[in-house]
């Protein structure tokens, strides 16, 4: 341990804790803005200055080693004027529209200057930057905001390892954002929106959708349709001061129906359904390759759209390991326009469908040609976590008052098996849930249907599973072990990958999910999200899942009917053009350079 003193306060710590931590630890508020637990710690902002004795200025704690006999003051006259000057120059820097801007009251600028105590504006001058890119369908930059931290820039390439954000040019000048002032839509950006989570201020948000969902709303000739994603119930309740990781599923229902939505439908029926399609997809590819038939193995999930652009830039020519189902919330956009469009009489022209969900990346998907039917597309708007709580606000309902809601039928009657959806190795254990089931007519074998060894917040995750005694139409996999891996976050994705683009790969089925630790914590997602708060979130999901009386997607009984009705069978003709798709092969980071470069002449 290291004894040192903070503040009169002797400490004592373990050796390699910072100044910062060691206060932290010991009660003591040093204020802070550009480090993140954990993920991002360069001391660029140097609000966190401290008065050391002994050194000859002040010291950054984030990034100073607690040292033995160290005597640290924290709030001197000095490291105060420092901080407040500090704040002041950046301030000098910041656009003051703060009644106006989407960050007002969640402002970690904002809050910082309240801290600080901040009256005075002695610093005026020429901004560095004025621009605002609205290239993407997802996320909106605004270099005029930007503080510079670089948290996204840790986020972009050391977490998700995608490196379309960075440091350009230097000095003033200096701005965030792609190379070669590429806006994010002509960029390898895969728009999981990790970095709208971590930047304090509104230099990254998403693209408001809030306001074309009203339209529809007061629109006479629209009958509005929404459904929600299961990592929303347990998440939403954060924007109303609750507890991370309470489940709201019956307040949010009963919210949407005050806000006048028509019909409200459960995303995790389509995740029912894309266990029952993905699964006999990755049964049929196992039995090709057992019978001696080219198949493309491992398969790889579909769910996350940031996922699904990521591969299509990065390893374009391994496309046909995803599985070709679409993601459930346009699995079920496509049954409103189609299935329950006929069944209530509506026109597809005159339904609106809202899907909220915890990605941005969501709003890049619905916005691809290859996703639409008879030319309406499956889903015409995405709201986030976030936008669905403001929206909440702004109707005026007193959330937490609310009485609990029903979704409605039929696409609302959904397993545990769906829930589990909104957590990394949720897909993957639906799925082995029911194709165990199919294969072997007996329940998985884990205590409570839960592999354990998929869970969790780690980066990659395996597990295998040996198939005995299946049913005769079965037979080919007796004795076969089936090897699966998992892994949330891109840098996880592309290792995996690259073990496939080597012919590597040891696995018969990997899931994919494109933010760390899955849904629950996706780039929509009310802020802060850390590691203690996935936890909560995680837990509610899966107390959801263990609440239910169904908990594999098979069960689902409208399923069944859906099929015998509608559908005809899994990978049928009918499934095939409404709940499948193909990908598109994306250019490079380099290939898009260069083609700016040759557009630029």
């Amino acid at each position: 341990m290291v004894n040192l003193t903070i503040n009169r306060k002797p400490v004592a710590v373990p050796e390699g804790t910072t100044i910062f931590e060691a206060a932290r630890q010991n009660n003591i508020l040093i204020p802070h803005f550009c480090y993140l637990e954990g993920v991002h710690q360069i001391g660029s902002c140097r609000i966190c200055v401290v008065e050391v004795e002994g050194a000859k200025t002040l010291q950054a704690s984030c990034m100073v080693t607690a040292q033995e006999g160290m005597v640290v003051h924290t709030h001197t006259e000095k490291v105060r004027k420092a901080r407040q000057i500090l704040y002041e120059l950046m301030l000098s820097d910041h656009p003051r529209d703060c009644l106006s801007c989407g960050r007002n009251q969640n402002c970690e600028f904002q809050k910082l200057g309240e801290l600080l105590q901040i009256s005075d504006l002695r610093f005026e001058g020429e901004r560095s930057h004025t621009a605002v890119d609205t290239s993407s369908p997802s996320i909106v930059r605004d270099t005029a905001k930007c503080i510079l931290c670089r948290r996204c820039v840790t986020i972009c390439n050391q977490i998700q390892g995608v490196g379309v954000l960075n440091a350009q040019k230097r000095g003033f000048k200096t701005v965030i954002g792609p190379a070669a002032d590429l806006p994010l839509n002509s960029a390898d950006c895969a728009f999981c929106g990790q970095c709208t989570t971590v930047c304090p201020v509104g230099a990254l948000q998403e693209k408001d959708s809030t306001q074309p969902v009203w339209r529809a709303l007061f629109a006479p000739d629209k009958r509005v349709i929404i459904q929600t994603a299961p990592a929303i119930r347990a998440a939403l309740g954060e924007e109303f001061g609750l507890e991370p990781g309470t489940l709201v599923t019956g307040k949010m229902i009963t919210a949407l129906r005050e806000m006048g939505f028509d019909a409200v439908f459960d995303t995790n029926f389509a995740a029912d359904l894309t266990i029952i399609e993905e699964g006999h997809e990755l049964l049929a590819r196992i039995s090709d390759a057992c019978h001696g038939k080219p198949a493309e193995l491992p398969m790889v999930t579909s769910c996350s759209p940031g996922w699904i652009k990521y591969i299509e830039h990065r390893f374009p020519q391994k496309l046909g390991h995803l599985s070709t189902c679409k993601s459930p919330h346009m699995m079920l956009g496509a049954l409103v326009k189609s299935f329950y469009a006929a069944r209530s009489g509506v026109a597809p022209q005159d339904l609106f469908v809202v899907s909220v969900m915890p990605c941005t990346a969501k709003k890049f998907e619905i916005t691809r040609p290859e996703l639409a039917n008879d030319g309406y597309p499956n889903v015409d708007a995405v709201l986030t976590t976030r936008e669905l709580a403001k929206m909440i606000k702004d109707a005026g309902i007193d959330f937490e008052k609310l009485a609990d809601g029903q979704f409605d039928d039929p696409l609302g009657l959904s397993t545990g098996a769906a829930d589990i959806f909104a957590t990394s190795g949720g897909v993957m254990e639906a799925a082995l849930r029911t194709v165990h089931e199919v294969v072997t007519g007996r329940e998985l074998p884990f205590d409570g249907l839960r592999i354990t060894p998929l869970s969790g917040l780690s980066s990659i995750k395996t597990a295998e599973i040996t198939i005995t005694d299946p049913l005769e139409a079965y037979d080919f996999l007796n004795g076969v072990t089936l090897k699966v891996a998992v892994t949330s976050g891109l840098s996880g994705a592309r290792k995996l990958m690259e073990q496939v683009a080597q012919g590597e790969s040891p696995y018969h089925f990997i899931e994919v999910m494109g933010c760390p630790g899955g849904c629950i914590s996706g780039g929509g997602q009310p802020r802060p999200t850390n590691n203690a708060i996935r936890q909560k979130r995680m837990a509610a999901i899966y107390q959801e899942d263990e609440g239910k009386e169904l908990r594999k997607s098979h069960q689902n009984p409208f399923i069944t009917r859906l099929y015998q009705e509608y559908l005809e069978k899994p990978l049928g003709h009918k499934s095939h053009e409404l709940l499948h798709t193909h990908y598109t092969a994306r250019g490079s980071f380099a290939d898009l350079l260069e083609k700016n470069n040759k557009d630029r002449g």
